[in-house]
């Protein structure tokens, strides 16, 4: 078994590489690769595409990444291989991004990713820091997890779904924010579940172990 984190250049996957490493050991699930080489991406068993930064330049960077990106689009489109995005990584699973420009996202689930507007004006942007899941649907990578329980985020826009069905759980922050999307093969978490402390790990996991 053979899970991809895949580097394009666009975040420290230092914490992440670490986090799938541990639970990966601790559950038996296999080899845990920080890759930027689309033959070991083709092979792999499952993906994980973290982001960090701005819509258009991770896309742009994504993108630029020729035959790794092609290797990805193949593994989950084609292969149905478990994907999982991360943060901005989640984002690009959306048809549009609108931060700064309008970005084509992968539109691998339906929606587009806007700027997150509290209707609480004490509430600042970015949204930084702790917050509460609101689980709507039960899915693998909640095995374990409850409403209530904490995620960290540092995020600016969010994902607004098109599909309300594949909206798997928000957080309240002067209205809900979007953060775990899933259809089919395909997960996104917008908080970092590699600096989500024991929680994080648990959902990294369930991840690692989910048979779709």
């Amino acid at each position: 078994m053979l899970t991809a984190i895949i580097d394009y250049e666009s975040g420290n996957l230092h914490s992440a590489e670490k986090a799938f490493q541990k639970m990966a050991r601790e559950l038996g699930a296999g080899e845990v690769v920080v890759t930027s080489d689309a033959e070991i991406l083709a092979r792999a068993d499952r993906l994980v595409l973290p982001g960090d930064g701005a819509f258009p330049a991770c896309a742009a960077e994504l993108r630029g990444h020729k035959g790794l990106y092609e290797a990805m689009v193949e593994a989950v489109e084609q292969k149905g291989r478990p994907f999982l995005g991360i943060c901005v990584g989640m984002q690009l699973m959306a048809t549009t991004g609108h931060e700064y420009e309008n970005t084509p996202g992968l539109n691998w689930v339906g929606g587009d990713v806007v700027r997150i507007e509290p209707s609480d004006a004490t509430l600042k942007v970015p949204h930084m820091g702790w917050n509460d899941l609101v689980i709507e649907a039960r899915h693998p990578v909640f095995d374990g997890i409850e409403t209530g329980d904490h995620v960290y985020f540092v995020h600016s826009y969010h994902f607004r779904v098109g599909n309300p069905a594949h909206r798997l759980a928000h957080v309240d922050y002067g209205g809900p924010v979007t953060a775990v999307i899933g259809r089919d093969t395909m997960v996104g978490m917008q908080f970092h579940p590699e600096k989500s402390q024991a929680i994080g790990l648990r959902m990294i996991g369930n991840f690692l172990t989910w048979r779709p």
